[in-house]
């Protein structure tokens, strides 16, 4: 069965149902007044029912957002994002990277002949980094920043985006870069972009607030969930971007995007816990499927955390999880200084997301050498999650070897 058309399960409804569900009620797409920013008609469910998504506003952008948007990373589907837009999402989250471009030009099929004022897109742009130190290298230029957006914005088949990010910033420095700096100025004050956002995976609390004392930024999409071990810290520095007007877009929520790990058996519980926080403004998880889209609807309307769920998600919390929690902890351990955050994130994309493309074009990026972690008799890295780092690594890299071609 194609992964688009999802598993029909007791009480839910399968891909034709819902696309037949969907178009009967494609009248209730989401038209915002550019000057109100607000939905003047109302999308339905299966059954024909009025949706009342739950909104906030994302900071002083002053767009008025469902708490829940599609994060499309792991999607080439065009009919699940159709049916996400029809159902009342707003947001599409992409990024230039994402399928070496073609997500883009899937959500550019979607979107084509919509109303521009009926969506909004974010997509994400970024340079050649030292991925263990990161900081930004030769390449990372101002010019190849306004390249890499106008590709993007042709794919797209827009003349702008709602929001443009700065992509993967790990190190205050970074949200600080000049080139990167200068040329989003440029693009946003050609009409490229409407809002400057800038993204972390990592080293969370000490990007969110550069962020806040760069003065440029209007929106932050973080790594945020209930499993982080420094989620104090994340919550504290999210507060005070929040505080200082900057909208807050939420991801990883789930640790992961198509919900298989054993310690994320409650997806809809993950996102409540992160929509508790009223500093939070939306939340992209990326959803394949339609079942996946219809858990994250009913959270869209009632974004409710139980006291059975608090619990369950607290014991949850304590278990050291599959992926890797970007700690940072492991890079002054290797004695070869391997990237290994990244080469972990890789393994997240291929054992979670199930998305080798993303994994294979991630780990090409890095640089690598041609042999890793046969050399040393003994791994000297432990990290502060209990995984066996070497075998991780040795597992991974195996995806050089696959033929781009195979995996377009």
């Amino acid at each position: 069965m194609d992964e688009g058309d999802g598993m029909m399960k007791k009480g839910t409804i399968g891909r034709r149902q819902f696309m037949k569900s969907t178009l009967a009620g494609f009248g209730g797409i989401y038209l915002l007044s550019a000057a109100e920013k607000n939905p003047v008609e109302r999308p339905v469910d299966a059954k024909g029912k009025e949706r009342k998504p739950v909104y906030r506003t994302l900071g002083k952008t002053g767009l008025k957002l469902p708490v829940i948007n599609m994060g499309v990373m792991n999607s080439d589907n065009p009919n699940l994002i159709r049916a996400a837009l029809d159902s009342g999402i707003l947001l599409l989250d992409t990024a230039h990277a994402y399928m070496q471009g073609r997500n883009e030009e899937v959500i550019g099929s979607v979107v084509k002949g919509r109303p521009r004022d009926s969506y909004l897109i974010g997509s994400k742009v970024s340079l050649p980094q030292d991925r263990t130190a990161g900081r930004y290298i030769e390449g990372a230029t101002e010019a190849e920043f306004l390249k890499k957006l106008d590709l993007s914005l042709k794919r797209l088949g827009v003349e702008y985006v709602d929001i443009l990010y700065h992509h993967n910033v790990s190190r205050r420095e970074s949200a600080f870069y000049e080139p990167v700096l200068n040329a989003m100025a440029k693009a946003k004050k050609a009409g490229k972009f409407r809002f400057a956002g800038i993204t972390t995976h990592s080293n969370e609390p000490e990007v969110i607030h550069a962020a806040v004392d760069t003065k440029f930024y209007e929106v932050i999409l973080t790594a945020y969930n209930y499993q982080q071990k420094h989620v104090a810290e994340v919550r504290d520095a999210i507060a005070r971007a929040a505080q200082a007007g900057l909208g807050i877009v939420g991801m990883k929520a789930i640790r992961g995007g198509n919900r298989q790990t054993p310690s994320v058996s409650n997806s809809a519980a993950a996102l409540n816990w992160v929509l508790q926080d009223a500093n939070v403004h939306t939340v992209v998880p990326g959803f394949t499927t339609f079942d996946q889209l219809e858990t994250d609807l009913a959270v869209m309307e009632e974004p409710r955390l139980t006291d059975a769920e608090k619990r369950e998600l607290a014991a949850a919390a304590s278990l050291p999880g599959l992926y890797c929690q970007g700690c940072r902890e492991c890079l002054g351990q290797c004695v070869k200084g391997l990237p290994i955050p990244d080469l972990m994130r890789a393994y997240m994309y291929v054992y979670d997301y199930r998305n080798l493309g993303m994994a294979r074009d991630l780990v090409g990026s890095l640089a690598l050498p041609s042999r890793l972690c046969g050399e040393c008799a003994l791994c000297h890295v432990r990290c502060s999650s209990g995984f066996a780092v070497r075998e991780k690594i040795r597992d991974i890299v195996r995806i050089r070897e696959i033929p781009p071609e195979f995996l377009a």
